[in-house]
C-alpha cells in the first residue's frame, strides 16, 4: 500500500515558535510553567512535559510568584501581563506575530468605538484562548459571535468594527459580514483577520484527500482547527478517519485500499504523523 504524509500539514509558524522557545528554556535546566496547553495536541504536550514543562491553568497562574511562565501562540489579555509585572514573573512570550498584530488592531478599534459609542464584534469561539486575549483588548466588552443566537447582541443602530479569530473559516466570516452589513444602519468596518497560512490549507486538504482511497487525519481532541480541517477532508473523501493516538488506528479500515493519506492540523506534530505512517505500513 502507498502511504503518503501531506508535506503541507502540521505545525504552523506560531506553534513552531512557541515549542522552540519552550525547548530552549527547558534546555537551560530551569523550571518552566506554561499558561494553558502549549498546543492542542495531547501527544506533543506529553513529550514536552517529559522535558520538564509544567502546564497550569489561569487560577494556578494567579497564585504564582518569582518564576518563569511561557505564553503560548494564542495570545493573552492585558491582565496576564499585569499579574506578571506585580509578582516578579518572567514571561517567555511566544504569542504568534499574526495574533499580536490583531490584538493591536482590536485595541485601536476599541478606543475609536468607545469614543463613538460603538461596538467591537469578534467572530470566534467563546472561551478559546485567542478570543479571550482579543476580548481583553476591549476590557471584555466585545460581542463574540459563535452562533445564530449571538447576533441578537449586535445593535444595528451603533457603528461597529468586525474582526475574526485567525483560525476561522473565510466563507463563514464573509457570510457573517454580509449579513451584518445588510442590517447595519451605522457604518460597519469589516476587517478580515483570518490567517492565510491556516486558511490556505483548506484547498490543499481537499486536493490531498481526493488523491487517496483512505485518509487518516491526526489531531488533538481539543483543537477546533483540527475538527474544522477534518470536516473538509470528510466532505471530500468519506473514507476519512480522525485519530489522536496510534492506538486508535483500525486495520479493518485499510482492507482493499491501495493508498492512504495522512494529514493533520496546525497543532499536529510531524513526528506523530510519521509514527502513524510507520504503523500503517506495518499493518
Amino acid at each position: 500500500m502507498k502511504v503518503e504524509i501531506d508535506h503541507k500539514s502540521g505545525f504552523c509558524f506560531g506553534v513552531v515558535n512557541a515549542i522552540k522557545k519552550a525547548e530552549e528554556t527547558l534546555d537551560q535546566g530551569e523550571k518552566l510553567y506554561c499558561l494553558g496547553d502549549i498546543v492542542h495536541n495531547g501527544m506533543e504536550i506529553k513529550r514536552l512535559e517529559a522535558l520538564g514543562l509544567v502546564t497550569i491553568d489561569r487560577e494556578e497562574y494567579l497564585n504564582l510568584k518569582n518564576c518563569r511562565v511561557l505564553l503560548r501562540a494564542h495570545g493573552e489579555p492585558p491582565s496576564t501581563y499585569e499579574h506578571a509585572q506585580a509578582n516578579n514573573i518572567e514571561l517567555i512570550d511566544a504569542t504568534c506575530p499574526v495574533v499580536l498584530k490583531l490584538q493591536q488592531r482590536v485595541k485601536k478599534a476599541y478606543e475609536q468605538m468607545e469614543a463613538e459609542d460603538g461596538q467591537i464584534i469578534l467572530f470566534g469561539k467563546k472561551g478559546h484562548a485567542e478570543v479571550t486575549g482579543l476580548n481583553g483588548q476591549t476590557k471584555d466588552q466585545s460581542i463574540i459571535i459563535e452562533d445564530e443566537e449571538d447576533l441578537k447582541q449586535v445593535d444595528p443602530n451603533k457603528p461597529a468594527f468586525l474582526f475574526s479569530q485567525t483560525t476561522k473559516s473565510i466563507d463563514q466570516f464573509q457570510q457573517l459580514a454580509q449579513r451584518l452589513q445588510k442590517n447595519a444602519k451605522q457604518p460597519l468596518t469589516v476587517k478580515d483577520t483570518i490567517c492565510r497560512q491556516v486558511a490556505n490549507r483548506v484547498p490543499r486538504m481537499k486536493e490531498f484527500a481526493s488523491q487517496h482511497d483512505i485518509l487518516i487525519f491526526v489531531g488533538g481532541k481539543k483543537s477546533s482547527n483540527a475538527r474544522f480541517l477534518f470536516d473538509v477532508c470528510k466532505q471530500t473523501n468519506p473514507d476519512s478517519y480522525f485519530i489522536s493516538t496510534l492506538e486508535e488506528l483500525d486495520e479493518n479500515w485499510f482492507q482493499n485500499k491501495q493508498s492512504a493519506g495522512i494529514c493533520g492540523a496546525t497543532s499536529t506534530p510531524q513526528w506523530l504523523m510519521e509514527q502513524v505512517a510507520e504503523k500503517i505500513k506495518a499493518l
